[in-house]
């Protein structure tokens, strides 16, 4: 593929404007370096990045992170923020995979303890977590007055069933329930979906990792978040399943012809919108806000069923294993945050669609455990090479609206990786490396094969050296599995 042809303006090694011309209301700014803006320019993600810059109200800059890929709408890696008066709200700032997020767990295990147990660990885990796009657990029977309990409640309600305890909730972006949820916005259609897919991972590249703490960078911040080097992880990567694609699907037509009622001038068609402050804005936030909280509580419940995984594949009770969560963070959201814009603080609608928050230390949001040290901010890669653990820093939030990147970002297409792993075998590939993996079916595998992906570690060490995030820890995956 060509690369394009753009107006882009060097910063400095690790930023670079898009500047500001025709109808943008706002200059673009990327988080990249040299080789990897030269990939970058492979796709239509800046054109995208150009195209949510013509959006009213939006404040600061369009913003791109390292790991930015094209999507629907925003590109993936996409963040920008709107005033409250002026600004609007768009599904493809968000995405269909409303909070699709990241879990972190800790453990008081160390890798040689579980040494030659990882197949019983990873099958226990393949079994209690089901996999796959009509994955369901046989054993949770919701009505849909229950459903519509979750998306108002999140990951508390799944905590008040008896999954996990109220200590979860405080390592939990939004302490698991963002507010102004409202089911009676969700279509039946969604709810429908949502009735069995609670407590599953899904398919494309959501998964189950366990790992262990390969590196630390930062002893004392390392500490804080309950890490230590050999230290076995659990990393948990899903989100609000066939209820938030619905979700997404059905307000995609409603903002469609809110942007025409409201006279809003579209460069794309996928950037569909609504004012903020209009009916058809408050009511995707409000539905939005409960595919999130579904979210919340699907990986609340895959976390007690890792618990229990564990516990039956190592023969021991909680006490032994002490699974925690270090925290959980949404990669697609809509949020309401305080930002200083032009050295005022005002009231924002960040959209952060594959992008992390990162908030620094002491920042009201951030949880008590980590006023010390910054948000944490988890950064997961492809199934054969590693992840990251980061905190937020003073200059994500008074650059990026407290945002940083959210994964290794993809460099190939489904289509293409599948052509590439034809004749391989990616599971004995992963195995011979150490690495053991169960998958609903071999062509997940095949489509998210590591070299699908940019290197996590070249897209964390950008914004490590932009200062947007600091680096803590790096762990490695011993095994996965996958939907």
């Amino acid at each position: 593929m060509n690369e394009r042809n753009y107006k882009i303006q060097k910063i400095d090694d690790y930023r670079w404007r898009i500047p500001r011309e025709g109808k943008m209301r706002v200059a673009g700014i990327v988080y990249a370096d040299e080789s990897m803006m030269k990939e970058i320019q492979k796709d239509e993600s800046l054109q995208q990045v150009i195209n949510v810059a013509y959006l009213p109200g939006i404040v600061g800059h369009s913003l791109g992170m390292p790991d930015i890929h094209w999507g629907y709408g925003f590109p993936i890696g996409g963040v920008a923020a709107f005033d409250m008066e002026e600004g609007v709200v768009s599904p493809g700032g968000v995405g269909y995979d409303i909070n699709c997020g990241v879990r972190l767990l800790s453990t008081g295990l160390c890798r040689m303890e579980i040494s030659g147990k990882l197949e019983s660990i990873v099958d226990s885990l393949f079994v209690n977590i089901p996999s796959g796009v009509g994955s369901h657990r046989k054993d949770l029977k919701l009505s849909q007055q229950e459903v519509k309990n979750v998306l108002k409640n999140g990951a508390q309600w799944a905590v008040s069933h008896g999954y996990g305890s109220k200590e979860d909730l405080e390592h939990i972006e939004e302490k698991g329930c963002i507010f102004g949820a409202d089911p009676e916005l969700v279509s039946s259609r969604a709810i429908e979906r949502g009735l069995a897919q609670l407590g599953t991972l899904g398919s494309g590249n959501h998964f189950v990792e366990v790992g262990y703490v390969s590196e630390i960078f930062d002893e004392e911040i390392a500490r804080t978040l309950g890490l230590e080097k050999d230290g076995i992880t659990i990393v948990v990567h899903t989100g609000s399943r066939g209820l938030g694609y619905q979700v997404c699907d059905d307000f995609i037509k409603v903002m469609i012809r809110a942007s025409g009622k409201y006279n809003i001038e579209l460069p794309d068609r996928q950037l569909c919108c609504a004012p903020l402050n209009s009916p058809e804005g408050r009511d995707y936030l409000a539905a939005m806000a409960c595919a999130a909280n579904y979210a919340f509580a699907n990986r609340q419940m895959i976390t007690h069923w890792v618990r229990e995984s564990f516990e039956r594949a190592l023969h021991v009770g909680p006490k032994e294993s002490r699974i925690s969560p270090v925290y959980d963070v949404c990669h697609n959201i809509a949020k309401f945050e305080d930002h200083l814009v032009n050295g005022q603080k005002k009231r924002l609608c960040v959209h952060r669609k594959g992008a992390t928050r990162a908030f620094p230390p002491n920042h009201p949001d951030t949880p008590a455990a980590y006023k010390a040290v910054g948000q944490p901010v988890l950064i997961p890669g492809d199934m054969g090479r590693c992840s990251y653990v980061l905190v937020g820093t003073e200059k994500a939030y008074s650059d990026t609206f407290g945002s940083t990147c959210h994964g290794a970002g993809r460099v190939m297409s489904r289509n293409q990786a599948t052509k590439m792993a034809k004749g391989r075998s990616i599971a004995q590939e992963l195995k011979e490396k150490g690495i053991l993996v169960r998958a609903d079916s071999r062509a997940t595998l095949e489509e998210e094969l590591p070299e699908a992906y940019k290197d996590v570690t070249e897209v964390v060490d950008i914004v490590q050296h932009a200062g947007i995030s600091k680096k803590v820890a790096q762990l490695k995956p011993l095994c996965v599995i996958k939907g």
